[in-house]
């Protein structure tokens, strides 16, 4: 048994915050076989195990456990089931050249965690338990995780509340859960490499307002954006660049991922507001420019300043950043039924750089002089 009170949990505190917890384990009888680690695609296979752990009002977080990966019970009248009260994360565990197992900005996710439970109602994860139960469980699943060019084992933490209620108030009863699953490249086209991709512009739907959850890593956000990408694959189209929801004007985020837009010597990208994700790759590709003496403004950029920006020939490269496909170069853009070329709609020297940069310090072949890495002892 884990925490069972929150005195217990205050002395655990104590004795220091870089602690490991030892969770218990129980290891399945019945191991899958492997897949082809050179055909991962992105979501397809999971590992054996998964983490579970409970929380109920009054108690705090308990009895935290490593089980067989399985299908979970859930009672139907559960308040996630119909009023979506749940959060959830994406980070990544990387294989280096020399067989370590490295993370990237963990902190950041657990950050980000939190602000989406204040968003959600949801109560506060403690970052002991966030971390100790990624770490282990990964120890756990070790065998795998892949080392192909372009591969990584994805983590995905989230917390759903169940309580048993037709209430809408917060619940008193919640799980979270980490799985983890070997991938590939998100985008099967950039298995090779990067590519660049084609966008439609999304004038009518919107993904989020200020004072909503747009900045938040909720469900509910992901569900309402689908209408608009089945829009864009009428089109042709990978994905939506959403434009705000007041006057449907400005460029915000492109699918799920943030987005940049380099306009002659200035990258350009959509500031905090609220309405978009605060994403980890976003503030390392921020860290990454300014520190390379490229000109990085967050600042409202219309949709017509980029399309004219494309017909002068201005609009040099335009790409989204994210956990899943790191840098996404975008090619060209679909606006009310035309199409507007990004410069010569291949891959852009600054995505490249980008990409190769941060994916070579995400697993080790690149020296990370940011201090982003942290390697885990397994």
């Amino acid at each position: 048994m884990f925490f069972t009170t929150e005195e217990q949990r205050f002395t655990e505190f104590e004795r220091g915050r870089n602690m490991s917890i030892k969770f218990p384990v129980t290891r399945t009888t019945h191991p899958k076989q492997k897949p082809d680690w050179k055909n991962l695609g992105f979501g397809q296979y999971f590992t054996d195990h998964m983490f579970n752990i409970d929380y109920d009002e009054g108690q705090g977080w308990h009895d935290g456990r490593i089980v067989p990966h399985e299908p979970i019970s859930i009672e139907p009248a559960s308040c996630v089931l119909h009023y979506a009260q749940m959060m959830f994360e994406g980070m990544k565990a990387y294989k280096t050249p020399d067989g370590h197992v490295q993370l990237f900005r963990p902190d950041m996710n657990f950050k980000r965690m939190n602000r989406t439970n204040d968003r959600m109602c949801i109560p506060h994860m403690d970052e002991d338990i966030f971390m100790s139960a990624i770490k282990q469980l990964i120890e756990v699943d070790s065998d795998w995780i892949p080392s192909e060019p372009g591969t990584a084992l994805y983590i995905r933490p989230f917390i759903f509340g169940d309580e048993v209620s037709f209430s809408v108030h917060p619940a008193k009863h919640y799980r979270f859960i980490v799985i983890l699953c070997p991938v590939g490249a998100y985008y099967s086209a950039n298995d090779g490499g990067l590519s660049a991709t084609k966008i439609y512009v999304e004038d009518e739907l919107i993904r989020a307002a200020v004072g909503g959850t747009g900045f938040a890593k909720c469900g509910g956000n992901y569900a309402g954006g689908m209408k608009a990408s089945v829009k864009a694959m009428e089109y042709d189209c990978k994905d939506v660049l959403w434009l705000d929801a007041v006057e449907h004007k400005y460029v915000e985020e492109i699918g799920t991922s943030n987005a940049f837009f380099m306009i002659g010597d200035e990258v350009i990208t959509a500031p905090l507001m609220g309405t978009i994700l605060p994403g980890i790759t976003r503030d390392s590709v921020i860290q990454l420019l300014k520190k390379w003496g490229i000109k990085l403004s967050e600042r409202r950029l219309s949709i017509d300043e980029v399309m004219a920006a494309s017909k002068s020939g201005e609009l040099k490269e335009v790409f989204a950043s994210g956990t899943a496909a790191v840098i996404s170069p975008i090619g060209s853009l679909v606006f009310k039924g035309d199409e507007y070329k990004v410069a010569d709609g291949n891959v852009g020297p600054v995505a490249q750089k980008l990409y190769d940069t941060l994916y070579g310090m995400q697993t080790g072949k690149v020296a990370d002089d940011m201090g982003w890495t942290v390697k885990l002892d397994i």
